[in-house]
């Protein structure tokens, strides 16, 4: 029945019109749908989303909406913020009752011929409060203070003279959605529920996480414990240096009926570098829960050992309806247990449809760096004010569906520990055609005028994500060429490894790696460990584990459910210089603290070491190209004599927790570029 659609703020549009539409996209027929949709006056082109549920029930929900630059007052009135303007229609306030275990999906912003700059770039914006949602691709027309520098194309690299390898080591056990490095040197992968793992426990279910050895590439289940399902979501360490997962998805209780639902749910996994009997026990879920649902939600821990919980969907469903949104944060205390209120912020309600899985950075002032879509402003949680709104960065969309990377560059005293942050891919839409950004962005936040610093990858790169290593450089890899996050729409997986040296001039940064032959699209990994290789692993784009390709589908089946395990071994440890670690390493003290305090660091220096680094870095957790809390501070040090085997240097901590926020950490000695395998630490 025609007269059943979803017609919200599009009241003059003919229902034969509509009807068309929808039953051409049932026939797939794209360009009668174009054709008969480009017919329509420009304030009420619409799009026909087909959505079908698979659940325990089966429903197919087809939505008549307006456009993102359209008529509703939640997308282009100037209460909302899109600079044009318009007037009438309403915006749904009151969450729907249920929710989806699918991927939230936008798809294209328009069904119209795809609008160009002279330069050939695509323009296709969500309307919202900022200039990078009502720029010249929104349908309503140019907008007034957005971007005046055009973001560059793709530049050449060179290949590096060292690149590095790759080697396939082992298997995960399970889709690696979720991963960090845990206090035991080991590495856990925490994944959704699915029909198919590696892993069988006794009871006959499927394993959703597991715990993996890179010491003999042997790999267990890890069972919950009146489990949720995990299903993206946010984590962090605890100060105490427990690993926590934060919010989820519905339950698929037709596939599983033992785990609940996870919108609300915090799990918990505890290991040490000292007690052994903690290495394979389960995930602990006491009951404690957030105060609103999230799924795809960020997370940072603060100085005071609280965590700052931003973002994530209500319950799955478009988030181009508001009403499915949750654009607040929450704060959680060190005990991972919430407040129980969350609280609006600005950033992520401007920026809504592309509001989830915001880069979150803890500068050295005690604020956060907060990015969302192509917006980034200084935020004091305290106060819970806008310290300063920074400038749009240009390009396309940065964040989720259209995820690139961000890192917070090595902090070190010679500059007082100014905060230096790049942020590099991206891609224009949710759809497998999507093109990627090849651009990056760097910023540092607190200087007196802070701009972006532009440059750019040999090629787009969405889901690309970016690691920082012992010796100060970063390695970026994984994602795809064309396409976006979600289940099948992504192609042209980007295999090769691209090393950025932060310390080198504009346009000299990058140098290409070695390639890999495993595609990495989406929930895909990297974790450094501690030996200073990278752990590579993940990919899992599609609903439900495929182990063979099914050419042909859509969503896409192209690309399987990858169980391979690579090591990245960067150039610093190929070849000959895999003989020049520093070894015999001892830390005077294995627990440290923020306050200009002292250590000592006993060791034995290659014959012939002329300089020596020591790193104090956190891993975080990995998920969705974010490295959630990943961060590296450089500790000055003394007493280090150069050309001398026998070592013992006096290492000084940061000033502050705003610089070391408290929780585990790895301390890494690296001479003449090569580092020794690290150790843990807890700093307080």
């Amino acid at each position: 029945d025609p007269a059943a659609l979803n017609m919200d703020g599009v009241e003059t549009l003919p229902l034969t019109v509509g009807w068309v539409a929808y039953l051409a996209v049932r026939q797939q027929q794209p360009r009668q749908t174009r054709k008969r949709l480009g017919r329509m006056p420009a304030a009420v082109k619409t799009m026909v989303m087909l959505d079908v549920m698979q659940q325990e029930r089966s429903a197919v929900a087809v939505h008549l909406m307006g456009m993102y630059c359209g008529k509703t007052s939640g997308h282009c009135s100037v209460a909302e913020g899109c600079q044009s303007g318009c007037a009438g229609g309403t915006t749904p306030t009151t969450p729907p009752t249920s929710s989806s275990s699918q991927e939230p999906i936008l798809g294209k912003p328009t069904v119209a011929p795809l609008r160009k700059l002279a330069s050939g770039e695509l323009l296709l914006s969500f309307c919202g409060k900022t200039t990078a949602h009502c720029g010249n691709g929104c349908q309503s027309g140019p907008c007034t203070g957005g971007a005046v520098i055009a973001a560059p194309g793709p530049s050449p690299a060179p290949a590096a003279p060292t690149p590095g390898s790759f080697n396939i080591v082992g298997q995960a056990g399970v889709p690696a959605m979720h991963a960090g490095l845990l206090q035991n040197g080991r590495v856990v992968f925490l994944d959704k529920v699915e029909n198919y793992s590696q892993i069988k426990f006794s009871n006959g279910q499927y394993a959703y996480s597991a715990e993996y050895d890179p010491a003999t590439n042997k790999v267990v289940g890890l069972s919950y414990k009146a489990c949720t399902n995990a299903f993206c979501s946010g984590g962090a360490f605890l100060a105490d240096g427990r690993f926590v997962s934060i919010g989820g998805n519905a339950p698929l209780t037709f596939i599983d009926p033992t785990v609940g639902d996870g919108f609300k749910a915090i799990r918990y996994l505890s290991r040490s570098a000292s007690d052994a009997s903690k290495n394979g026990q389960s995930w602990s879920e006491p009951g404690n829960q957030i105060s609103t649902a999230r799924w795809y939600a960020s997370v940072q821990i603060m100085p005071d050992s609280t965590l700052f919980v931003a973002s994530g969907s209500l319950n799955g469903l478009d988030p181009t309806v508001k009403a499915n949104n949750n654009p607040t944060y929450e704060i959680l205390n060190a005990q991972g247990i919430s407040s129980g209120q969350s609280i609006p912020l600005e950033i992520l309600d401007k920026n809504q449809p592309y509001y989830m899985y915001p880069f979150i950075h803890l500068l050295n002032n005690g604020n956060l760096f907060l990015f969302v879509s192509k917006s980034a402003e200084i935020f004091n949680v305290g106060t819970n004010t806008i310290v300063t709104a920074l400038p749009d960065l240009p390009g396309d969309f940065r964040t989720y569906p259209n995820t690139g990377g961000s890192v917070l560059l090595p902090l070190k005293s010679s500059d007082n520990y100014a905060p230096d942050v790049v942020i590099c891919g991206g891609g224009a839409y949710q759809d497998i055609d999507s093109p990627t950004d090849p651009s990056c962005g760097r910023i540092k936040p607190l200087s007196a005028n802070p701009t972006w610093e532009l440059e750019s990858m040999p090629e787009g790169r969405g889901m690309v994500e970016g690691t920082l290593l012992p010796d100060g450089t970063v390695i970026w890899l994984n994602g795809c060429n064309q396409g976006a996050q979600g289940f099948g729409v992504a192609r042209n997986p980007t295999y090769t490894a691209l090393i950025y040296d932060p310390a080198k001039p504009l346009g000299q940064r990058f140098s290409r790696g070695p390639t890999s032959s495993i595609a990495r699209l989406y929930h895909s990994v990297a974790v450094l460990l501690l030996d200073g290789t990278l752990m590579v692993a993940g990919s899992n784009p599609v609903e439900q584990p495929i182990l063979t390709p099914n050419p042909g589908k859509t969503p896409s089946e192209d690309y399987v459910t990858e169980f391979r395990v690579e090591i990245y071994t960067p150039p610093y440890l190929s070849g000959t210089n895999a003989n020049k670690r520093p070894t015999a390493i001892v830390l005077s003290s294995k627990t440290l603290t923020a306050n200009k305090s002292t250590f000592t660091i006993k060791f034995n220096a290659p014959t012939g070491t002329q300089k020596v680094q020591v790193s104090l870095y956190h891993g975080g957790f990995v998920t969705h190209s974010l490295h959630m809390n990943h961060r590296m501070i450089f500790l000055d040090n003394t007493g280090f004599k150069a050309g001398v085997t026998a070592q013992t240097i006096t290492v000084t901590m940061p000033p502050n927790r705003n610089v070391a926020p408290p929780g585990p950490y790895v301390v890494y000695v690296t001479t003449d570029g090569t580092p020794g395998v690290g150790q843990f630490v807890s700093v307080s």
